[in-house]
């Protein structure tokens, strides 16, 4: 009783919150201690290895990617300048707006058999069907190279604002020490940036782990699909539950990878501001162009281009009623997820910094596992508490007023919100956390001086200082939201239908000209406040 005295109310909010988030992962991962199914001893015997392997090289191969890429186009922008730098340095974030499973679409349509880059290739050489050999867009490297390009602004926004923290005194050593510039890179200011590499990275590959739309438009055995399929096709949903508990195994195994590179390094800025930036010219500037340049091209524009070629000559798609009613259900979904989200994240967030205790840590970082469950699991999950919850309530209300009023909660928005905030918690959280490590424990003594609560100290204190970090919050699940697919699927009521859901439907109908359309809205809509709070990001960043 004394140690929730202590917690006080913000503690007590991000206790009962970190609850409601693990209720349904609980209740999914209930079932491992159900009875081994028949399903389950198959699994063992013939596919549960290939998941496995293909997860693992799945995520080492999307760690490989968006480290080179987030980490190389950071330090470039930040140590360099050359031509085209002011406006790649935030074009870099773009394909934060285009979905992987969209740009798989966009891809596959254009380098598969009938698509233009082969057809070109067999009318220019007159080779004709095996008589050549073409990368296979719908494998495990294709998918792992959609995540990439879609992922890498994770660690790139993370890894350029570490570079941009380094002082200038501690690269000046490095020179003084005979390193050069590339030296002063690998020895002094990566290292320096790892832990903010290690971050960025981890969320990049929980999302992968998560992926669905992907994989499975590739076709692919990895565990996602595995618990569709053992759980929609097999109708097993033991089976499912138990798929998930290794799912989580690796998501287990990421975070403490994460925690493991950052050991007990810790940095402290110097007096001395950031490195003034080298200019370059001639053929250095025109490969770090090009290297930043490529990410840009390769994961917003060629898929965004590709996807106006395919909805240009649909005009009935391009402007109907249905599409609207699609927008409109979109951004309600993802405006309430986000702005729950936020509100959840900073009350948790700001309770670990007024009790730095195990328990509300150990409480916050169990609520962002579910980043990496599946949304159709976390769907299952949540069906279970609000399907017993409906039947109390309606039991209830028949018992005192005779009353049968239904399913109150399954099937609504409030269970798609509650799916959103299990699963993308985790981005809010760590945005505040970050946000708030930055504001000096000076702030909160000066408010307690002043005889300001603590709620009323992050009201009127913190909140103004964390501005950014709560738009870039709000803006990271805005997006997430309008993304998202599979728990959408499972949980929309009825007749309510996203441009997600729209898209999936008709590429797995291979109507890829017509999925184009609302394939494109998601890419919009998710640039508008990425534009906002990247342009305020950067012009923070540069003052």
């Amino acid at each position: 009783m004394l140690y929730f005295q202590r917690v006080g109310f913000l503690g007590g909010i991000s206790l009962a919150a970190a609850a409601l988030i693990l209720l349904p992962i609980a209740a999914v991962l209930g079932s491992v201690f159900g009875a081994a199914s028949d399903t389950w001893a198959h699994l063992l015997r013939t596919t549960l290895g290939t998941y496995v392997l293909n997860t693992a090289v799945l995520v080492a191969a999307v760690a490989a990617g968006v480290i080179s890429m987030g980490v190389c186009s950071a330090w470039l922008v930040t140590a360099y300048r050359f031509p085209g730098q002011r406006v790649l340095e935030w074009a870099l974030m773009l394909p934060l707006a285009m979905p992987a499973y969209v740009m798989a679409y966009a891809y596959t349509d254009w380098l598969q058999f009938t698509g233009p880059v082969q057809e070109t290739l067999r009318a220019l050489t007159g080779w004709r069907a095996r008589e050549y050999w073409f990368p296979e867009i719908r494998s495990l490297g294709g998918a792992a190279l959609m995540l990439s390009f879609a992922l890498y602004p994770y660690v790139y926004l993370l890894a350029r604002t570490a570079f941009l923290d380094t002082s200038r005194s501690a690269l000046e050593a490095g020179r003084l020490a005979g390193l050069g510039a590339w030296g002063s890179f690998w020895r002094v200011a990566l290292p320096i940036a790892r832990p903010a590499i290690a971050a960025g990275t981890a969320l990049a590959l929980m999302e992968t782990l998560a992926d669905f739309g992907t994989v499975s438009y590739f076709g692919l055995e990895v565990f996602t699909t595995g618990i569709f399929k053992a759980w929609l096709s097999m109708g097993d949903r033991l089976a499912a539950g138990q798929l998930s508990a290794c799912l989580l195994a690796f998501v287990v195994a990421v975070l403490a990878l994460e925690r493991a590179s950052r050991g007990r390094a810790r940095y402290a800025g110097a007096m001395r501001g950031p490195a003034r930036p080298q200019r370059l010219s001639g053929a250095a500037a025109a490969l770090a162009f090009l290297a930043c340049a490529m990410p840009v091209l390769l994961g917003f524009l060629l898929p965004a281009a590709l996807l106006v070629h395919l909805a240009w000559p649909e005009p009935d798609a391009r402007a109907s009623a249905r599409l609207l009613v699609l927008i409109g259900n979109s951004c309600i979904l993802a405006g309430l997820a986000a702005a729950a989200g936020v509100l959840l994240a900073t009350a948790m967030a700001y309770a670990a910094r007024l009790s730095p205790g195990r328990l509300i840590a150990a409480a916050n970082r169990a609520a962002s596992l579910g980043y990496a469950i599946p949304g159709a699991v976390i769907a299952v999950g949540v069906l279970v508490p609000l399907g017993r919850l409906d039947n109390w309530i309606a039991g209830g209300l028949e018992a005192a007023l005779g009353m049968k009023p239904g399913l109150l909660l399954t099937g609504t928005i409030v269970a798609l919100v509650y799916a959103y905030l299990v699963r993308f918690l985790a981005v809010a959280l760590q945005t505040m956390e970050a946000g708030l490590a930055k504001v000096t424990p000076r702030m909160d003594d000066a408010a307690r001086s002043l005889g300001a609560t603590p709620a009323q100290a992050l009201a009127r204190v913190h909140a103004p200082l964390l501005a950014s970090s709560l738009g870039a919050a709000a803006l990271l699940l805005f997006v997430d939201v309008m993304k998202e697919l599979p728990a959408t699927f499972a949980l929309r009521p009825f007749n309510f239908d996203t441009l997600a859901i729209e898209a999936y439907n008709l590429a797995k109908d291979e109507r890829l000209a017509e999925a184009a359309t609302p394939s494109l809205v998601i890419v919009a809509i998710g640039l508008v406040p990425l534009l906002a709070i990247t342009r305020r990001y950067f012009q923070a960043t540069r003052s």
